[in-house]
């Protein structure tokens, strides 16, 4: 009988322990996966500010005119870091630019960080991806897309093959 009383409060102690870190508050998960979000940026995104915007895609300041300022086709992808549909895409992001590296840009737009940025191309709905080919106009699709139509929308309209 004594060997359980000893059992008893370190087993009480431990499942309470347990339990208490069993309740991460839906707050702490969107931190934990916006900083994993980020930490995965580094890899193969490439997260702008305005001003690397500026010089990097479209100098809207200077230009009224588009004119891409880029070396490569790009994605921009609109994002935010509390946006459900924006995290389940950053992960296809990183894979495509791992795919087409050297082939194309992803780069990424905070549009709580950058408001400005945003209003200037009306952005209104996210994630708004920004699909940039080197010549002619850039189209603009809203809401998150399977990794599928991603690819597809490189090929075609980035890549532009057949």
């Amino acid at each position: 009988m004594n060997f359980v009383k000893q059992l008893a409060l370190p087993l009480a102690a431990l499942m309470m322990t347990v339990s208490a870190c069993a309740q991460t508050s839906e707050k702490d998960a969107i931190q934990a996966a916006a900083q994993q979000t980020e930490k995965m940026g580094t890899t193969g995104t490439v997260h702008l500010t305005k001003e690397e915007f500026l010089s990097k895609v479209f100098n809207y300041e200077k230009n009224s005119e588009w004119k891409y300022e880029g070396d490569l086709p790009a994605i921009v992808d609109f994002y935010a870091t509390w946006c459900g549909p924006c995290k389940a895409i950053a992960p296809v992001l990183e894979e495509l630019a791992a795919e087409y590296e050297g082939k194309i840009h992803i780069y990424k737009i905070d549009t709580d960080q950058e408001q400005e940025l945003a209003a200037a191309f009306g952005i209104r709905s996210i994630p708004t991806l920004l699909f940039i080919p080197m010549d002619g106009q850039p189209q603009m699709s809203m809401g998150a897309m399977p990794k599928a139509q991603l690819k597809e929308a490189i090929e075609k309209v980035l890549l532009q093959k057949q």
